[in-house]
């Protein structure tokens, strides 16, 4: 049976002032009519039901994911006590499942990407699905056919086709991190590289058998936590063991040592709204380059990203390449080519002590 496990406990610091840490950005309407993680339940619809879904978070944002998801039974969001990255969210995810379901297939998906159309999506996930059902040990991801060269993204160079499927896919021949700008270039001349999104498609017993193999110390601690599931302990066990694990993404904990990896071509349109700046290509701009969310008036202002709301008016003079992001107590100006220094801002907040605006 295939469970959709969605990831849910980023920081989204580079969408700071407007992503918070008790409103990250996966909780807030940046693209479209809906929050990003509605958007990615929404998603799902027709290929999992609410008690196949599990939302994997972090303990101070469970309340406000279950207001905003109500289908979904309290069981099906997990906050964890701390951070430990993908990979123990992911062995967390996969015991869950298998407790009832020992043949799961795990849908692992981020919950801040942008993707349409729906239907694309769908079939693309069915297809792996269907992969895996041909070779139980075979893991599936989709690659992202890049339209430049990109620096922030890891990429995945493909090998052999593999015949069957609507959509083209093919073996892995390696993952390979953030390039350069140089290797980047690279890369896309090959033609044989694709952005890595970050979705998986595995049996669960796969995913499992691989960290008992690669890390068994933090499989144990995550075999505790289960254990313990639903009873009385079940709150102080998962904090003691899941703050004893050792955070490790589960590209470097099992995609890097996977033999038999799959990639399928992704047939849908694609965006990981990494910052600001992804505003401008998925909401557009207007004639002198501007993308504008809430009420605005600019003169002599081209290349800005400005979002506020309609009940704050932001008047720009003579701005060019900026971004500037209006909130109820904090008010970010900043050069739209320095927008990755939007994460300096935050941890020089945090150094100070000022939680109020964290």
């Amino acid at each position: 049976m295939l469970h959709a496990v969605i990831m849910a406990g980023g920081s989204g610091t580079r969408f700071w002032p407007a992503s918070r840490a008790t409103t990250p950005k996966q909780l807030l309407n940046l693209v479209g009519d809906a929050t990003m993680i509605r958007q990615t339940v929404d998603r799902l619809d027709g290929l999992v039901t609410p008690e196949q879904t599990l939302i994997v978070t972090n303990t101070r944002l469970v309340d406000t994911i279950q207001s905003q998801l109500p289908e979904l039974p309290p069981t099906s969001i997990v906050g964890e006590p701390c951070k430990r990255d993908t990979a123990p969210c992911i062995g967390l995810a996969g015991l869950l499942v298998s407790r009832n379901d020992p043949d799961a297939v795990m849908a692992v998906m981020p919950a801040d990407h942008v993707i349409s159309p729906t239907e694309k999506f769908q079939a693309a996930i069915q297809q792996a699905a269907d992969m895996v059902a041909d070779a139980p040990d075979r893991i599936v991801t989709f690659g992202i056919k890049p339209t430049y060269p990109a620096e922030i993204f890891g990429y995945i160079q493909r090998g052999e086709t593999i015949e069957g499927g609507a959509a083209p896919s093919f073996a892995v021949k390696q993952f390979r991190e953030k390039p350069n700008a140089e290797t980047a270039a690279e890369y896309l001349d090959s033609g044989d590289f694709y952005w890595n999104s970050g979705i998986f498609i595995w049996r669960a017993k796969t995913i499992l058998d691989a960290l008992a193999e690669r890390q068994s110390t933090m499989l144990g601690h995550l075999a505790k936590i289960v254990a313990d599931w639903g009873t009385d302990s079940q709150e102080e066990t998962f904090t003691r063991e899941f703050t004893a694990i050792e955070g490790i993404s589960v590209d470097y904990a099992v995609m890097e040592h996977a033999t038999d990896v799959a990639v399928i071509e992704a047939p849908y349109n694609w965006d990981d709204l990494g910052g600001w700046q992804s505003l401008a290509r998925l909401r557009g701009t207007d004639d002198n380059g501007n993308t504008i969310v809430g009420k605005h008036l600019g003169l002599g202002t081209s290349g800005t990203i400005v979002r506020t709301d309609d009940e704050h008016l932001v008047v720009t003079l003579g701005l060019k390449d900026c971004i500037v992001v209006h909130t109820d107590n904090a008010t970010l100006v900043a050069n739209k080519n320095d927008e990755e220094s939007i994460r300096k801002v935050v941890k020089e907040l945090e150094s100070r002590g000022w939680g109020e605006y964290l």
